[in-house]
């Protein structure tokens, strides 16, 4: 029989939690250095990629450039990171420009040591040693880790869904509210669930759309 290791305490205290402060970093970019205070007061973006001067990544970061707008008018920045060198990522962006026809706006951390990577939880052990895989984490403007995401090394992220999930996040700050699956703007939002069972009996006659106690929407 194969023995499993189970996670400690020690081994899992690094890594970041949805809900909690995201790990602080003070990084080498591509912009000159950032930390995670400079984006106080915004919507953060901050994802990984396994190296510079590779397809799947570049294909992303192309995606992102061309997006880049977009997350600009939901208040959000960019923010990438691979465990390559400063100068590995000036070049890559410059051959991207001149390959691709795509400028990148946004900074690129240089991650050799492996802090940001590590604080994150974007190496997998699994996967490798060396590098790290594509993780994306969206911070909230008062520094707060609110959704991340990993994909494996093999297979490119949908810039598109980040951009939707954002809308649906900002959407539940603003409006107390929950979205369904594929949710886009526009589409009605789901009322949060009742607590107790009077909530529940009266919720029938609320004027929502239900479809039951425990499921009712509404158009914002």
């Amino acid at each position: 029989m194969t023995a499993h290791t189970i996670p400690t305490e020690e081994t899992a205290a690094g890594l970041p939690r949805l809900n909690e402060p995201a790990p602080d970093f003070d990084a080498l970019t591509t912009h000159g250095r950032r930390t995670l205070a400079d984006y106080k007061g915004r919507w953060l973006i901050l994802f990984s990629h396994p190296a510079d001067f590779t397809p799947v990544c570049t294909t992303e970061f192309v995606a992102f450039a061309n997006r880049a707008d977009a997350f600009a008018k939901l208040d959000t920045e960019l923010l990438g990171l691979s465990i390559d060198s400063h100068y590995a990522h000036i070049a890559w962006v410059r051959s991207i420009k001149e390959t691709f026809g795509a400028e990148i706006p946004f900074p690129i951390i240089a991650d050799l040591d492996m802090k940001v990577a590590q604080a994150f939880g974007m190496i997998q052990p699994g996967a490798s040693d060396t590098q790290a895989v594509r993780a994306t984490f969206v911070i909230d403007p008062d520094g707060v880790l609110r959704a991340m995401v990993y994909y494996p090394m093999t297979n490119g992220r949908s810039v598109d869904e980040f951009l939707r999930l954002l809308k649906a996040l900002q959407t539940s700050d603003m409006h107390g509210v929950a979205t369904p699956e594929n949710w886009q703007p526009g589409q009605d939002v789901i009322v949060p669930t009742p607590q107790t069972t009077d909530a529940a009996e009266a919720r029938m006659s609320e004027g929502y759309e239900t479809k039951d106690w425990y499921y009712s929407t509404r158009a914002l």
